[in-house]
């Protein structure tokens, strides 16, 4: 198993508080994330960093100058007390073609929709990605993203710490491998409490989040 997964696009590391997560990201790696840009309607703004390759940590969390959602924010960045690894996107080649085969294997990823942000010079971004909240509670199954005619995320020059690992504990390790198989994909499983954890390398050495 590789450590790091297959077609990974990016991490989502989820926070009440972006600004102090971004903080602390930097004080412990080194490296600053940079704007990403904001998601209109739903509350929340993003700060990102370069993996390594055409992969990226998203940092997401609630948006201050935005009104008051009417849904809940994603990933409920409201309702958390910390902030948490929670979940992962893959991007195969072919969407479409990605999401006919899991469903042949056996495993629905769940409908396609699209989505956009504005960045920080104006321009707007706009993908499609499965729905994230069809897919296994744990977090530890993928989505799948696909950017169309968009520029990916890491080609704006995103200041980069290098991934070394992407890992993860389950209470049943067994149940995951069938759906990451389906996904062509695969994610080291060890048997715990559900946790999402990635390791970067900086110059003082390797650091850790959950």
């Amino acid at each position: 198993m590789s450590a790091v997964p297959p077609f990974l696009d990016h991490l989502v590391l989820a926070t009440p508080d972006l600004a102090a997560t971004v903080a602390e990201f930097a004080r412990r790696t080194g490296v600053t994330p940079v704007p990403g840009g904001v998601h209109p309607g739903l509350g929340t703004r993003n700060h990102l960093v370069g993996l390594g390759g055409r992969s990226y940590l998203e940092i997401l969390g609630p948006d201050p100058e935005q009104p008051e959602p009417a849904a809940p924010r994603p990933f409920g960045v409201e309702r958390l007390t910390r902030p948490r690894t929670l979940t992962w996107a893959i991007s195969p080649p072919d969407l479409d073609a990605a999401i006919t085969t899991a469903r042949e294997r056996g495993y629905d990823p769940g409908p396609v929709h699209p989505m956009s942000r504005r960045t920080p010079d104006g321009a707007v971004l706009r993908w499609r990605l499965t729905d994230s909240g069809h897919a296994h509670p744990s977090g530890l199954v993928p989505f799948l993203i696909h950017w169309g005619e968009s520029r990916h995320p890491t080609a704006s020059g995103l200041p980069v710490t290098p991934l070394l690992e992407v890992s993860a504990t389950v209470p049943d390790p067994e149940e995951l491998r069938g759906p990451l198989a389906a996904l062509d994909t695969g994610l080291t499983l060890t048997t715990g409490p559900v946790t999402l954890s990635f390791t970067v390398d900086t110059p003082s050495g390797p650091v850790t989040f959950g």
